[in-house]
């Protein structure tokens, strides 16, 4: 418990005070958010503002756990999870960078992105599989139990991560809303592996320890980065950051056996996905109409009137409630 709670304050300082260095020199690199111009009207005076300042986050949520695993008898869980960090985020590092050179709202081409996401869930997936503290099964939210998937695991872990790190990246269109909904996800998750812990000695078996320090780490440095990405925002964490953020929330739940509460805790990122889908399929079946103003969901609302702020606190209210039940089911 002591250490959770040094990880969440140490990365939340870390973030604090890596945002005046991050910003100013991102500014200095002309990385700049190219706005897209079929977006909402509302967001054009956004253009310019720098990104991928995911990085501000991105540091912390990996150090600090490491750091303060020192001594324990690490698992691979923490390996598993920093994979899925490390690698969904270069993805977006990249996508990034070829938006802000070549001054462009589309960066990586939809092949591009999806080809290494895939490669990354495989290795991530086939790892857990094999793995003997994580293997096939899942833990059963809302019963005393597991479901053993068999070999249906690897293909089934490989849809979860790949979807839940583009949800998150469709999420992320709002100020502070990708950053506001994952702060909730990761203190709940870092909430259930401090029960799951309990009594268990980190210096004999550190696996979910380590674990849960890089949910407490994840939770500290979302709460620094929230304070440049509150509406209004001085930076947005661009691809780096929701693909950092997707990943790890993915990686998290895939090391803990936790899959099977994501459509719970993280509704808000699959709700996003799903009115996508669902606007684009509409569109193509009725040639032009659309059911929602716009897609993602979030930016319906705010083509209704609803301001940035607002949204954000529903959707933020929303995945409290959610995780609550989660957390729940899970502990009962």
């Amino acid at each position: 418990m002591q250490r959770l709670v040094i990880s969440v304050i140490i990365a939340f300082l870390t973030a604090m005070a890596l945002g005046p260095v991050v910003i100013p020199w991102l500014k200095r690199m002309k990385f700049g958010q190219t706005i897209y111009d079929l977006g909402p009207e509302s967001h054009k005076k956004k253009q310019g503002i720098p990104t991928m300042g995911g990085i501000i986050f991105l540091v912390p949520m990996v150090v600090v756990p490491l750091l303060l695993s020192l001594g324990y008898r690490m698992g691979s869980g923490i390996f598993m999870v920093l994979l899925c960090t490390l690698g969904f985020g270069a993805v977006g590092f990249v996508d990034d960078f070829i938006k802000v050179k070549r001054k462009r709202s589309l960066g990586l081409t939809p092949i591009q992105k999806i080809v290494p996401q895939v490669a990354i869930a495989v290795v991530a997936a086939v790892w857990a599989f094999l793995d003997p503290r994580v293997g096939s099964s899942l833990r059963l939210p809302f019963a005393q139990g597991e479901w053993d998937l068999g070999w249906f695991y690897i293909p089934a872990m490989v849809f979860i991560l790949v979807g839940t790190v583009n949800s998150a990246n469709l999420l992320d269109g709002l100020d502070g809303l990708l950053s506001s909904v994952s702060l909730v996800d990761f203190a709940t998750l870092a909430t259930i592996l401090l029960i799951v812990t309990a009594g268990a000695d980190p210096f004999e078996d550190g696996n979910l320890h380590c674990v849960m320090l890089f949910c407490g780490a994840a939770a500290g440095s979302i709460m620094g980065f929230l304070r440049v990405n509150a509406y209004p925002a001085r930076v947005f964490m661009g691809d780096v950051g929701s693909f950092t953020l997707g990943g790890a929330l993915a990686g998290v739940c895939m090391a803990a056996r936790l899959s099977l509460l994501l459509p719970i805790i993280a509704l808000a990122m699959v709700v996003s996905a799903l009115s996508v889908i669902i606007q684009t399929t509409y569109y193509k079946a009725t040639h032009g109409k659309r059911i929602f103003r716009m897609s993602p969901l979030h930016h319906h609302f705010e083509l209704g009137g609803m301001p940035e702020p607002r949204i954000v606190s529903m959707y933020t209210i929303g995945t409290v409630l959610l995780c609550l039940v989660a957390l729940a089911g899970f502990v009962g």
